[in-house]
């Protein structure tokens, strides 16, 4: 049965290899059902719920991706949109998570609609390499900001906006330990390093009586609370339509430099270099984004560190439905969850930023009209805390000094759209 599933033989894998490729794959993303409630439950969300939203969006999405395109690549809610999702749609914006999550799934449907009409390949090409690099390097400092805060590093000042902790506190010393812990294990390439550092952290968190917990192994907690809760009509508002693009924007680009890295480090691209199956891989991406919304948690994306199951041999999506078995498991799991302190994913948070803000070296700084848009797409995502103004930013600022700077032919028609309508939505819609 798993040979005709996966075509094991075919990609020259066995069972064995892709059950070892699908646990390194897990360990290495894990991390996620402790980071991603305590963020949902900072929307307001029961983080009860959000843990089981997380669990099962990771399950389904991979499952997708495993059974239909045959993929060994595991889905997740994405760091980045989880951050966007509860500190600036609900903390900033000041709008329900019902209707955040309404926003999450039309960005969802519309992924879908791009995957089905094949319209990707014309919205990535028509985007500058350098704008993408600034905006995964934006949402990379945006996530250090947020980890910083939790972990108590930094804090709020009323002259200088913000200001060094105080590090005589318990949380912003462990904190740091568990990020120098993580740094070091992922150098030595330990599988599982994120994890390691959550959990040494929680566990010196724990002896020392810092943080409680209540056991280890229970049953689910309930989904009610937040089951087909999204709030659609709310999400249609006009206010809303950056908020949306800015879901579906992100996804977008991860999910196909993920879909496409980790494709041609595992050798599962064609002769001419091209991704068969790949709208199979989008379509899994989209549907698992709407499940996850429809369940209580923000935008499923795929995994880069889905690359460490390749490279332990991971060829087919037997490895993606290993993830998605495992992630079920992690159900039973929600009081370990419940006793990670914040200062305990706080280092998780602030690597994952270190790793995106590494596209920063693609980008040409010798060329000013390339190099300032790119500064100020990526500050402006933390320092005003979104996305979504940090993406506006870089496309009116890309657009505007490479005409004011004589080089307009550079730019497509779609620019000049995209660039308008951020201008509008800025200026009336804010």
């Amino acid at each position: 049965m798993l040979e005709k599933l996966f075509q094991l033989k075919a990609h020259g894998t066995t069972v064995r290899t892709e059950i070892l490729a699908g646990l390194t794959t897990f360990l290495t993303m894990a991390y996620i059902v402790f980071v991603n409630p305590m963020m949902m439950s900072d929307a307001g969300i029961d983080p009860g719920a959000a843990f089981v939203a997380t669990c099962l969006a990771a399950a389904i999405g991979s499952l997708i991706m495993g059974l239909w395109a045959n993929y060994p690549i595991a889905l997740a809610p994405g760091m980045g949109l989880n951050a966007f999702f509860a500190y600036t749609v609900v903390g900033s914006m000041g709008y329900s998570w019902q209707v955040a999550l309404g926003a999450v799934f039309i960005s969802g449907f519309l992924f879908f609609l791009l995957s089905i009409f094949k319209v990707r390949e014309w919205i990535i090409n028509s985007i500058p390499m350098p704008l993408r690099s600034a905006i995964a390097a934006g949402i990379g400092l945006f996530l250090a900001l947020i980890a910083l805060k939790n972990a108590g590093l930094v804090v709020d000042h009323p002259a200088t906006l913000v200001a060094l902790g105080d590090l005589t506190q318990p949380g912003p010393l462990l904190a740091a330990l568990g990020f120098a812990v993580i740094v070091a294990l992922a150098y030595r390439r330990v599988t599982g390093a994120v994890m390691i550092g959550i959990l040494l952290i929680t566990g010196i968190s724990l002896l020392a009586g810092f943080t409680q917990a209540n056991g280890i192994v229970s049953a689910p907690p309930s989904l009610a609370p937040t089951f087909l809760e999204l709030d659609l009509r709310g999400a249609l508002e006009i206010g809303l339509i950056s908020v949306i693009f800015a879901f579906l924007f992100v996804d977008l680009f991860d999910t196909s430099g993920t879909l496409i890295g980790v494709a041609q480090k595992a050798n599962l691209v064609d002769a001419d270099g091209k991704m068969p199956r790949l709208g199979r891989a989008l379509m899994a991406d989209s549907t698992a984004t709407m499940a996850g919304a429809a369940l209580g948690t923000s935008t499923t994306t795929s995994y880069i560190e889905s690359a460490a199951g390749t490279t332990a041999g991971g060829r087919t999506g037997l490895t993606a439905c290993v993830v998605a078995g495992l992630f079920l498991l992690c159900l039973f799991f929600s009081p370990l969850a419940g006793a990670v302190p914040a200062f305990a994913t706080a280092p998780a948070l602030l690597f994952v930023a270190v790793l995106m803000t590494g596209g920063l070296v693609q980008v040409d700084w010798e060329d000013l009209t390339e190099a300032a848009p790119v500064v100020i797409t990526a500050i402006m995502m933390p320092l005003t805390f979104s996305i979504a103004n940090g993406i506006a930013l870089g496309f009116i600022s890309w657009t505007a000094i490479k005409v004011l700077s004589g080089r307009w032919k550079e730019l497509n028609p779609s620019l000049y759209v995209l660039a308008g309508l951020f201008v509008v939505k800025l200026a009336l819609f804010n």
